[in-house]
């Protein structure tokens, strides 16, 4: 049995999706819509912008949420997972592909996320950093002796790798921490803000409108949302844990693992980059991985 798994922002790069638009009349298709529907070419920038335009917010999470969608959709034959999942802005391309979402719904979706992240970033400095060789658990400790600022796990991407979110000071403040209990590096990313934390609270308001007032289908198979880790089939349900992941962390560890243990062996990484599947098989050894 196949899961697909969809990547999520930091997997962009120049030149993305330019072939298959080249090469494939309904993805060619797909990408005009998209440019109509953003009311701009994103096409431009994906396929010749430089890596500082791409990394603009209103650029970025649309175009990784395109390359993934349109690769799928795009196929000679129609797939049918078994299951799929993606992470953080990923889970909109996984529930495009079981088809709880329309894909243009989907996009529009990904676009006010986008512009509604940035805007939760420009209200206080925040930032994220990435913690190696140390256990899921001590992090968390570590963070919650952080009483008096904003500190949380973020990202649960596999064993020995769980990035941090909060805001710069609370990040310093735990970064002390981390290291007495042990981590080999504290390492600060490049990014706008404090994604998956409280601080994500002002865009999942205006994002919890937007997914309240969009329709969701049953889908065709479950999605492991980032919320819970656990395969999910019901429209309702779907939406809240889609509310809930901007200020959640992404628990990608445990749902590779609920995934394999559910006798789903195969996991297909659909879209830009190879990251997912490097962190598959760290989680799941035996598991079988491949890009579509």
């Amino acid at each position: 049995m196949v899961a697909y798994i969809f990547p999520g922002q930091g997997s962009q790069f120049s030149g993305m999706g330019k072939e298959l638009y080249e090469t494939n009349a309904k993805a060619k298709a797909l990408f005009e819509q998209a440019n109509d529907i953003l009311g701009f070419r994103i096409t431009d920038i994906m396929f010749s912008g430089t890596d500082e335009q791409l990394k603009q917010t209103n650029v970025t999470q649309p175009a990784v949420f395109l390359h993934s969608v349109i690769l799928f959709l795009a196929a000679e034959k129609e797939i049918v997972p078994h299951a799929v999942a993606g992470h953080s802005l990923g889970e909109f391309s996984a529930l495009v592909a079981n088809k709880a979402l329309k894909f243009e719904d989907a996009l529009k979706l990904v676009s006010l996320r986008a512009q509604a992240m940035q805007h939760a970033c420009e209200l206080q400095p925040s930032t994220m950093a990435a913690v190696l060789g140390l256990e899921d658990e001590k992090v968390e400790a570590s963070c919650a002796l952080v009483t008096d600022d904003i500190v949380v796990p973020a990202n649960f991407n596999c064993p020995g790798q769980l990035v941090i979110s909060g805001t710069k000071t609370g990040i310093e403040k735990a970064t002390v921490f981390l290291k007495e209990a042990g981590a080999k590096r504290v390492l600060p990313l490049n990014v706008a803000g404090a994604f998956h934390s409280p601080l994500m609270l002002p865009a999942q308001k205006q994002l919890e409108e937007a997914i309240a007032n969009t329709v969701f289908s049953e889908p065709v198979c479950a999605v492991y949302q980032n919320y819970n880790a656990l395969p999910v089939s019901n429209a309702a349900e779907i939406k809240d844990n889609l509310i809930k992941q901007l200020t959640a962390p992404v628990r990608w560890t445990q749902t590779v693992r609920n995934i394999y243990q559910n006798g789903i062996t195969q996991f297909i990484e659909t879209g830009p980059g190879t990251v997912l599947q490097g962190l598959v098989k760290k989680i799941a050894a035996e598991a079988q991985v491949s890009a579509y």
